[in-house]
């Protein structure tokens, strides 16, 4: 199975900038934000199918929907993981090494499983960590390479285009992971 490199992954939101474009819907309150949730998890379904040519069309009604329905799904994960924030990081110190772990190690992954499958039980498979334990020098790369890219792309934003190019991107070394580990 082809590897996303670094490079290639760098040119990706290049590849066809007028679509950076699309970044500008985030001035629209509520409803350019949806669209844009909607059309990050197309984004990471291309990458999930091994597709890194260039960023997808965005459609406007069909994203808005997806990011809309999806923001509900979300809903009963993003509060189990405020409680377990809150509850981890009760416990001094530990609490903040236990909250990153969970930031680093399973939020991420389950996201993009969660943007694969689209349902509010894909967001709690906790045995597709496993394939991160189980792999977890590949998945520190990826990591490490996500936060390699979006420091470049920060640096970019002086330009504007590290902003549209950092928020598209963002997932495409954990959505090989998965890609490549889990599927």
């Amino acid at each position: 199975m082809e590897t996303i490199y670094f490079k290639p992954a760098f040119k990706y939101p290049f590849n066809k900038a007028s679509r950076l474009l699309n970044i500008l819907w985030i001035f629209i309150p509520i409803i350019g934000w949806f669209a844009l949730f909607g059309y990050g998890i197309t984004i990471v379904k291309h990458f999930l199918e091994n597709d890194f040519k260039e960023l997808p069309k965005l459609r406007f009604g069909k994203n808005l929907k997806l990011g809309f329905l999806m923001f509900f799904k979300s809903i009963p994960f993003i509060f189990v993981l405020m409680i377990a924030y809150l509850i981890i990081g009760l416990i001094p110190f530990i609490g903040g090494l236990g909250n990153m772990f969970i930031s680093i190690f399973v939020v991420p992954i389950l996201t993009i499983n969660f943007f694969k499958k689209r349902t509010v039980a894909s967001y709690f498979e906790f045995e597709k960590l496993n394939a991160v334990f189980n792999n977890l020098g590949d998945y520190v790369i990826a990591v490490l390479k996500s936060i390699a890219l979006q420091i470049i792309f920060v640096l970019l934003s002086i330009v504007l285009v590290g902003i549209p190019a950092g928020a598209f991107t963002k997932n495409i070394f954990i959505a090989d992971f998965y890609r490549k580990n889990i599927e």
